[in-house]
């Protein structure tokens, strides 16, 4: 089932942390398993924000040998920072099993990000220049109240509440994800991609790295390949309805867009309200009037659609 919503400002900053979580409530029916979101902040130069996960929620129930691996993850994961000299600005743990890092880093992503993920037991969620990508088991409410999300104030984001079906309930396998390494595109998708392996498997053979075995990351990487060869988001969304199988409707986010598209069935539902200085988009009518109670009018995509708006 799950439940997906998106958020995007086109005339600055505002509080997408609260909204978001708000959105993501409403919606806690399609999905009470877990809860993520991937929002947009203001960049600095040459800075990134990592998320980084060094266990599951329920590992910390194996007494004092993980507590003890979890002090080791975070102090290779520190090693590692220190060895390619990356300057940590600011470093925090909203939980025992999380980290937030905001570095500053001139060198190549992909070289830092397979560094850290090396790392054994742990797993970026993200790196980004805006990207701040959390998720956790539970519903919003709890989720955000746990990392401080409410004071996030930003232009964007994308946000997911998972009824598990095919895969554990853990945060490896939660929404949204990360396009690993690139920076700041994330993705939420409600379906099933029927053709992932074939695509995942070119995709490898071409260079690319997966951390989960979940389908929706397929597309946030996909994305990915597509803007670095130099398409456009929209080219990317309306390539995908010919070469992806399956049912979907999925938002993709950058540094500065926001995109949505529906497959040729349309099976997955999305509902769109767009203003002058806002677009909101969810699965149900219901999320968008969390933020929005006054009277207003929505719209269903239609088959093949795709959207982008941009911040």
């Amino acid at each position: 089932m799950c439940g997906i919503a998106g958020l995007i400002y086109r005339d600055g900053a505002r509080k997408i942390g609260e909204e978001m979580t708000a959105m993501l409530q409403a919606l806690r029916h399609r999905g009470p398993d877990s809860t993520g979101f991937a929002m947009y902040g203001a960049p600095g130069p040459n800075e990134y924000v990592m998320r980084f996960k060094v266990a599951e929620k329920e590992d910390l129930d194996g007494g004092t040998k993980i507590h003890r691996a979890i002090r080791e993850r975070k102090a290779a994961v520190g090693a590692v920072l220190e060895e390619l000299g990356v300057d940590v600005l600011e470093q925090e743990e909203p939980t025992e099993y999380a980290l937030r890092s905001r570095i500053s880093f001139g060198g190549d992503l992909k070289n830092l990000a397979d560094h850290i993920e090396e790392v054994e037991g742990g797993e970026i969620l993200s790196i980004g220049n805006a990207l701040e990508l959390v998720k956790d088991l539970g519903d919003a409410a709890s989720v955000s109240e746990t990392y401080a999300l409410n004071t996030f104030e930003g232009t964007h984001g994308i946000g997911h509440t998972r009824m598990a079906t095919e895969s554990d309930v853990d945060i490896r396998s939660a929404h949204p994800y990360w396009a690993y390494p690139y920076n700041d595109i994330a993705v939420v998708h409600n379906g099933q991609i029927t053709n992932y392996w074939l695509m995942r498997r070119q995709l490898e053979r071409d260079g690319q790295r997966f951390v989960s075995h979940c389908d929706s990351e397929l597309l946030a990487v996909y994305t990915a390949v597509n803007l670095e060869k130099g398409m456009t988001l929209e080219e990317s969304l309306r390539r995908s309805i010919d070469e992806i199988d399956g049912v979907f409707t999925y938002l993709i986010t950058t540094g500065n867009e926001l995109g949505m598209a529906k497959d040729t069935m349309a099976a997955k539902p999305m509902v769109l309200y767009e203003a002058d200085d806002m677009v909101a988009l969810a699965s149900e009518e219901v999320a968008i009037r969390a933020i929005l109670p006054h009277e207003i009018d929505t719209t269903d995509p239609y088959d093949e659609e795709v959207r982008v708006w941009q911040a």
